[in-house]
């Protein structure tokens, strides 16, 4: 028997997650993704962690969470705080966990009214 509905009306949410893809709704995405709450899901250019710079967190901050949800790819990597810095800076919580963890994080997060974003790093296909 289920309890709550697998979509809550106005607000994203991810379906499925693999090696080299992720959904979001039913729309397909082959790269990395920045998706907020409510809102456009928007590409996200590092694909590993060893891409990431500032600025890309820095991107964050025009959509106002109260929560990040970072996934570092297959497996957990944690970023120097240094990288995080704007987030840190306005009291924005961070939490890093792999991808596929960070996924079903920010939907329960989402089903419970959070205003969260999930950056999900996801390498294209080799």
């Amino acid at each position: 028997m289920k309890f709550q509905p697998d979509v809550l009306a106005g607000t994203n949410v991810i379906t499925r997650h693999d090696a080299d893809a992720l959904w979001v709704g039913n729309q397909r995405f082959g790269h990395s993704l920045l998706v907020p709450w409510q809102g456009v899901v928007q590409p996200w250019p590092p694909a590993t962690p060893d891409d990431l710079v500032a600025e890309h967190f820095s991107a964050i901050l025009a959509m106002q969470p109260e929560l990040v949800i970072f996934g570092s790819g297959p497996r957990l990597k944690f970023v120097p705080a240094g990288l995080m810095r704007a987030l840190i800076d306005r009291r924005i919580g961070v939490e890093t966990m792999d991808t596929a963890a960070a996924c079903r994080t920010y939907n329960v997060l989402v089903s419970e009214g959070r205003s969260a974003v999930a950056a999900l790093l996801l390498a294209p296909a080799a």
